[in-house]
Parts: C-alpha cells; sequence; structure tokens
C-alpha cells in the first residue's frame, strides 16, 4: 500500500513527539538533522520538512535560519476544574445540566456495555446509601452515585471529569431546588430516587440503550424541575 507523504509526516511527527515528552529532547536541544531524520524514518526530505513545519505549528519546536530546530519547553498540562462561584445564575445552573447531559447519558450508555460484577456491586451500594442518607449528607451520597457510574465505564476520563466538578455538579441544582420548592421536598426526594434506581438497574442489567435513556429522564427532569 501506498503512503501518503501526510501520513509519513504524520508518522515523524508523531515519533518526534514521543522522544520531547519522554525527555529524550530536552527543550532547548537541537533536533536531529534533516539527514538523521530522512535515515532514521526512511522518508524525502521535504517530508521531513513537513513534521519540522507541523511541529513548529504546535509549538513545540523553534527554527532558526542557519542553526536548525530546536525544541521548545513543553506545556504543562492545563487540568479542568470548576469551582462553585463560577456558577452564578439560574443559566449557568440550567447550562451545568445541559453540560451533564451531554457527558453522563454517554457514560450510563457505556457503564452498561462495560459493566463487570465489581462495578455492578459499587453501584447498587452507591444507590443503597443514597437511598438511606440522611438529609445532610444527601449531597455527597447523590455525587457518589454518579460517580459510581462513571467508574463502571472503564473509561478513566469521565472519572476526572466528575472528580473535576466534584458535588458542587449535584449541590447548586438541589440548593435552587429546595429553596424554590421547599412544600414538595419529600415528593422531589421519592421520584430524584426513583430516577437513581431505574439508572442503576439498567446499568447492572447491561441495557445499555435504556441506561442512556434513563439517565437523561433523571436529568431532564431536573432541568425542567429547575426551570420552573
Amino acid at each position: 500500500m501506498t503512503r501518503t507523504p501526510g501520513g509519513l509526516a504524520a508518522r515523524v511527527v508523531s515519533g518526534l513527539k514521543d522522544r520531547v515528552l519522554a525527555g529524550d529532547l530536552a527543550p532547548g536541544t537541537r533536533l536531529p538533522s534533516e539527514a538523521e531524520l530522512i535515515e532514521t524514518y526512511g522518508v524525502s526530505r521535504t517530508v521531513v520538512r513537513e513534521a519540522v513545519g507541523q511541529l513548529r505549528a504546535e509549538g513545540l519546536v523553534e527554527t532558526h535560519q542557519g542553526r536548525g530546530s530546536f525544541v521548545l519547553a513543553v506545556p504543562e498540562p492545563s487540568t479542568f476544574s470548576l469551582e462553585s462561584s463560577a456558577i452564578r445564575s439560574q443559566h449557568d445552573v440550567l447550562a451545568m445540566l445541559d453540560f451533564r447531559l451531554g457527558v453522563e447519558c454517554e457514560a450510563a450508555a457505556l457503564a452498561a456495555r462495560a459493566i463487570t460484577p465489581q462495578s455492578a456491586e459499587a453501584v447498587r451500594t452507591a444507590l443503597a446509601q443514597l437511598e438511606t442518607a440522611a438529609p445532610e449528607d444527601a449531597v455527597e451520597a447523590d455525587f457518589a452515585f454518579h460517580r459510581a457510574i462513571a467508574a463502571a465505564t472503564g473509561n478513566r476520563f469521565y472519572l476526572d471529569l466528575l472528580d473535576s466538578l466534584g458535588p458542587m455538579m449535584i449541590m447548586l441544582p438541589r440548593t435552587r431546588l429546595g429553596d424554590a420548592h421547599s412544600h414538595s421536598e419529600a415528593q422531589h426526594v421519592a421520584r430524584v430516587q426513583r430516577e437513581h434506581a431505574q439508572v442503576a438497574n439498567a446499568v447492572c442489567a447491561k441495557d445499555v440503550d435504556t441506561a442512556r435513556a434513563a439517565m437523561r429522564v433523571h436529568l431532564g427532569n431536573t432541568r425542567r424541575r429547575l426551570s420552573l
């Protein structure tokens, strides 16, 4: 199969990135010469120049006329975090729920697909703890349930994302809801517990479509209650 120049350049870029990130090519180090790269990767001079151009465009190297290309300091990875103070309005609360809808419905579906006996037990335990939690512990228990679903996906990025949000993703909507509808709090709690149980049952039953739909119903109902 004939490889395209772009594909060959991508292979060179990937190889050099690996060396940069591994520390084999430290910041300030001169990249291997064109001749060395041609020999190492078995590509043409045009491909090498395209690869170096891509690295330069990504800010990983800089080129000095007559001196060659040098590795720049690798930027520190940024982490996603959100403080409760960043949620300043009803619009922000609803936007958070829209964000969660986009993430957690697919997390529930993936959890149903990837569920194991161990993760199913963790989900059931989290559900039981949520159903028996004292009012002052309800937020943490609610978050722990959603975190158990994320963990059941087997995909660390779902878990990392929920951990970065923390219990505030539960606390703010529930606080606003309690303020607005305190007279119906008992009914609300029972309804929310049923919604969580439906998610847990579908996930543990490995029912992908129902798990996705149950999480959408739960978060969608929360959003509608907050929109009143």
